[in-house]
Protein backbone atom coordinates (compact mmCIF):
# COMPACT_ATOMS: atom_id res chain seq x y z
CA UNK A 1 0.00 0.00 0.00
CA UNK A 2 2.78 2.48 0.99
CA UNK A 3 4.71 1.56 -2.34
CA UNK A 4 1.58 2.19 -4.13
CA UNK A 5 0.84 5.57 -2.67
CA UNK A 6 4.51 6.56 -2.94
CA UNK A 7 4.27 5.02 -6.69
CA UNK A 8 1.17 7.41 -7.21
CA UNK A 9 2.48 10.93 -6.14
CA UNK A 10 6.00 11.64 -7.42
CA UNK A 11 8.10 13.19 -4.91
CA UNK A 12 11.43 15.39 -4.79
CA UNK A 13 13.12 13.72 -7.25
CA UNK A 14 10.32 12.90 -9.60
CA UNK A 15 8.61 16.43 -9.78
CA UNK A 16 5.80 17.05 -12.43
CA UNK A 17 5.10 19.01 -15.40
CA UNK A 18 3.47 22.08 -13.21
CA UNK A 19 6.93 22.11 -10.35
CA UNK A 20 9.23 22.37 -13.19
CA UNK A 21 7.40 25.24 -14.90
CA UNK A 22 7.08 26.58 -11.68
CA UNK A 23 11.11 26.17 -10.87
CA UNK A 24 11.88 27.56 -14.36
CA UNK A 25 9.32 30.47 -14.26
CA UNK A 26 11.13 31.69 -10.35
CA UNK A 27 14.32 31.50 -12.47
CA UNK A 28 13.42 33.76 -14.93
CA UNK A 29 11.58 35.98 -12.72
CA UNK A 30 14.99 36.15 -9.92
CA UNK A 31 16.75 36.66 -12.89
CA UNK A 32 14.50 40.11 -14.13
CA UNK A 33 14.80 41.08 -10.79
CA UNK A 34 18.25 41.17 -10.30
CA UNK A 35 18.79 43.08 -13.95
CA UNK A 36 16.53 45.74 -13.16
CA UNK A 37 18.26 46.64 -9.27
CA UNK A 38 22.09 46.48 -11.24
CA UNK A 39 20.87 48.04 -14.54
CA UNK A 40 22.09 51.97 -15.06
CA UNK A 41 19.39 52.96 -17.18
CA UNK A 42 16.17 53.68 -16.00
CA UNK A 43 14.24 52.88 -18.60
CA UNK A 44 15.09 49.62 -19.17
CA UNK A 45 14.93 48.95 -15.09
CA UNK A 46 10.91 49.54 -15.58
CA UNK A 47 10.61 47.32 -18.46
CA UNK A 48 12.41 44.71 -16.82
CA UNK A 49 10.59 45.07 -14.07
CA UNK A 50 7.57 43.97 -16.50
CA UNK A 51 9.31 40.71 -16.61
CA UNK A 52 9.79 40.48 -13.10
CA UNK A 53 5.77 41.12 -11.99
CA UNK A 54 4.45 39.06 -15.43
CA UNK A 55 6.70 35.98 -13.74
CA UNK A 56 5.75 36.36 -10.72
CA UNK A 57 2.09 36.57 -12.19
CA UNK A 58 2.42 33.10 -13.92
CA UNK A 59 3.61 31.37 -10.26
CA UNK A 60 0.45 32.60 -9.36
CA UNK A 61 -1.21 31.04 -11.81
CA UNK A 62 0.29 28.02 -11.24
CA UNK A 63 -0.28 27.73 -8.34
CA UNK A 64 -4.29 27.97 -8.88
CA UNK A 65 -4.54 31.53 -7.57
CA UNK A 66 -6.00 33.03 -10.83
CA UNK A 67 -7.79 36.30 -9.30
CA UNK A 68 -4.33 37.34 -7.56
CA UNK A 69 -2.55 36.32 -11.15
CA UNK A 70 -4.92 38.55 -13.07
CA UNK A 71 -4.77 41.43 -9.85
CA UNK A 72 -1.07 41.36 -10.00
CA UNK A 73 -1.10 41.64 -14.03
CA UNK A 74 -3.52 44.52 -14.17
CA UNK A 75 -2.14 46.75 -11.17
CA UNK A 76 1.19 46.14 -11.08
CA UNK A 77 2.32 45.63 -14.52
CA UNK A 78 -0.39 47.33 -15.99
CA UNK A 79 -0.70 50.21 -13.80
CA UNK A 80 2.80 50.67 -11.24
CA UNK A 81 5.15 50.10 -14.12
CA UNK A 82 3.08 52.70 -16.44
CA UNK A 83 3.18 55.40 -13.84
CA UNK A 84 7.15 55.01 -13.43
CA UNK A 85 7.22 55.47 -16.90
CA UNK A 86 5.01 58.71 -16.85
CA UNK A 87 6.97 59.68 -13.56
CA UNK A 88 10.10 59.39 -15.95
CA UNK A 89 9.03 61.03 -18.85
CA UNK A 90 7.36 64.26 -16.62
CA UNK A 91 10.59 64.21 -14.32
CA UNK A 92 13.20 64.74 -17.90
CA UNK A 93 15.25 61.98 -16.79
CA UNK A 94 17.98 61.05 -18.65
CA UNK A 95 17.37 58.04 -21.05
CA UNK A 96 20.61 56.75 -21.41
CA UNK A 97 23.40 55.61 -18.68
CA UNK A 98 22.99 57.10 -15.15
CA UNK A 99 26.21 57.10 -13.44
CA UNK A 100 23.91 58.99 -10.60
CA UNK A 101 21.03 56.09 -10.29
CA UNK A 102 23.69 53.82 -8.64
CA UNK A 103 24.62 53.96 -4.95
CA UNK A 104 27.92 52.28 -3.29
CA UNK A 105 26.37 50.73 -0.66
CA UNK A 106 25.70 47.63 -2.65
CA UNK A 107 27.28 45.22 -0.19
CA UNK A 108 24.62 47.24 2.62
CA UNK A 109 21.77 46.50 0.22
CA UNK A 110 22.84 42.54 -0.53
CA UNK A 111 22.79 42.31 3.71
CA UNK A 112 19.59 43.67 3.77
CA UNK A 113 17.71 41.99 0.58
CA UNK A 114 19.37 38.68 1.75
CA UNK A 115 17.99 39.11 5.77
CA UNK A 116 14.81 40.29 4.36
CA UNK A 117 14.50 36.82 2.11
CA UNK A 118 15.46 34.91 5.03
CA UNK A 119 12.86 36.45 7.16
CA UNK A 120 9.96 35.96 5.08
CA UNK A 121 10.96 32.46 4.10
CA UNK A 122 11.28 31.72 7.95
CA UNK A 123 7.96 33.06 8.15
CA UNK A 124 6.05 31.51 5.32
CA UNK A 125 7.86 27.98 5.76
CA UNK A 126 6.68 28.38 9.84
CA UNK A 127 2.87 29.45 8.79
CA UNK A 128 2.36 26.92 6.48
CA UNK A 129 4.20 23.86 8.46
CA UNK A 130 0.71 22.97 9.84
CA UNK A 131 -1.58 23.92 7.40
CA UNK A 132 -3.56 21.35 5.77
CA UNK A 133 -5.36 22.14 2.34
CA UNK A 134 -9.22 20.75 1.81
CA UNK A 135 -8.61 19.62 -1.59
CA UNK A 136 -12.33 18.77 -1.78
CA UNK A 137 -13.49 22.03 -0.51
CA UNK A 138 -14.12 25.18 -3.06
CA UNK A 139 -10.90 26.75 -4.65
CA UNK A 140 -9.22 29.19 -2.29
CA UNK A 141 -7.61 31.63 -5.05
CA UNK A 142 -10.90 31.26 -7.17
CA UNK A 143 -12.28 35.50 -8.00
CA UNK A 144 -15.70 34.19 -5.80
CA UNK A 145 -13.69 32.94 -2.56
CA UNK A 146 -11.29 35.72 -3.02
CA UNK A 147 -13.72 38.84 -3.07
CA UNK A 148 -16.09 37.10 -0.76
CA UNK A 149 -13.30 37.10 2.03
CA UNK A 150 -11.92 40.52 1.15
CA UNK A 151 -15.11 42.44 1.70
CA UNK A 152 -15.99 40.05 4.34
CA UNK A 153 -13.32 39.84 6.94
CA UNK A 154 -11.13 42.69 5.55
CA UNK A 155 -13.34 46.16 4.49
CA UNK A 156 -11.32 48.79 6.57
CA UNK A 157 -8.10 47.57 5.36
CA UNK A 158 -9.65 48.00 1.75
CA UNK A 159 -11.18 51.51 2.32
CA UNK A 160 -8.22 52.61 3.89
CA UNK A 161 -5.70 51.66 1.38
CA UNK A 162 -7.89 53.56 -1.45
CA UNK A 163 -7.90 56.90 0.96
CA UNK A 164 -3.60 56.07 0.49
CA UNK A 165 -4.34 55.78 -3.52
CA UNK A 166 -6.70 58.84 -3.40
CA UNK A 167 -4.25 60.58 -1.15
CA UNK A 168 -0.72 59.77 -3.49
CA UNK A 169 -2.47 61.04 -6.15
CA UNK A 170 -3.56 64.05 -4.77
CA UNK A 171 -0.14 64.65 -4.00
CA UNK A 172 1.21 63.72 -7.66
CA UNK A 173 -1.31 66.50 -8.81
CA UNK A 174 0.16 69.02 -5.96
CA UNK A 175 4.01 68.10 -6.92
CA UNK A 176 3.45 68.79 -10.61
CA UNK A 177 2.22 71.99 -10.36
CA UNK A 178 5.18 72.92 -8.18
CA UNK A 179 7.31 71.78 -10.80
CA UNK A 180 5.60 73.99 -13.61
CA UNK A 181 5.48 76.94 -11.43
CA UNK A 182 8.69 77.12 -11.09
CA UNK A 183 9.45 76.06 -14.28
CA UNK A 184 7.53 78.77 -15.66
CA UNK A 185 9.28 81.01 -13.13
CA UNK A 186 12.73 80.36 -14.00
CA UNK A 187 11.81 80.52 -18.10
CA UNK A 188 9.90 84.20 -17.13
CA UNK A 189 13.53 85.34 -15.00
CA UNK A 190 15.55 83.99 -17.90
CA UNK A 191 13.92 85.96 -20.66
CA UNK A 192 13.70 89.17 -18.70
CA UNK A 193 17.32 88.66 -17.97
CA UNK A 194 17.66 88.50 -21.50
CA UNK A 195 15.35 91.46 -22.12
CA UNK A 196 17.97 93.77 -19.73
CA UNK A 197 20.85 92.80 -21.06
CA UNK A 198 19.67 93.20 -24.81
CA UNK A 199 18.56 96.59 -23.50
CA UNK A 200 21.67 97.25 -21.52
CA UNK A 201 23.84 96.77 -24.57
CA UNK A 202 21.73 98.83 -27.23
CA UNK A 203 21.65 101.60 -24.77
CA UNK A 204 25.78 101.63 -24.55
CA UNK A 205 26.09 101.01 -28.35
CA UNK A 206 23.73 104.61 -28.84
CA UNK A 207 26.16 106.12 -26.71
CA UNK A 208 29.05 104.95 -28.04
CA UNK A 209 27.35 105.93 -31.52
CA UNK A 210 26.38 109.75 -30.03
CA UNK A 211 29.80 110.29 -28.28
CA UNK A 212 31.90 109.58 -31.49
CA UNK A 213 31.20 113.04 -33.17
CA UNK A 214 31.85 114.93 -30.54
CA UNK A 215 35.19 112.71 -29.83
CA UNK A 216 36.09 113.71 -33.68
CA UNK A 217 35.13 117.24 -33.54
CA UNK A 218 37.07 117.57 -30.40
CA UNK A 219 40.31 116.04 -32.01
CA UNK A 220 39.94 118.00 -35.22
CA UNK A 221 40.18 121.12 -32.89
CA UNK A 222 43.36 119.98 -31.00
CA UNK A 223 45.25 119.00 -33.82
CA UNK A 224 43.88 122.34 -35.60
CA UNK A 225 42.36 120.67 -38.36
CA UNK A 226 38.31 121.67 -38.16
CA UNK A 227 37.24 123.19 -40.93
CA UNK A 228 35.34 126.03 -39.42
CA UNK A 229 38.55 127.33 -37.22
CA UNK A 230 40.33 126.93 -40.31
CA UNK A 231 38.24 129.80 -41.82
CA UNK A 232 38.05 132.25 -38.74
CA UNK A 233 42.27 132.07 -39.04
CA UNK A 234 41.55 133.14 -43.03
CA UNK A 235 39.45 135.94 -42.64
CA UNK A 236 41.52 137.57 -39.24
CA UNK A 237 44.76 137.06 -41.72
CA UNK A 238 42.56 139.19 -44.47
CA UNK A 239 41.64 142.21 -41.95
CA UNK A 240 45.02 142.57 -40.79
Amino acid sequence: MNLAAAAGHPGFLSPTGVEIAFLLVGVATLGAAVVTVTTKQLVHAALWLVVALGGLAVEYLLLTAEFIAWVQVLIYVGSIVVLLLFGLMLTRAPIGRSPDADSGNRWVALGVAAASAAALVWVVVDAFRATWIDLDGPAQGSTDVTGAFLFRHWVLPFEALSVLLLAALVGAIVLSRKNTQSTQSTQSTQSTQSTQSTRGTQGTQGTKDAAAPREAAARRTATGDDPATGDDDATREDKS
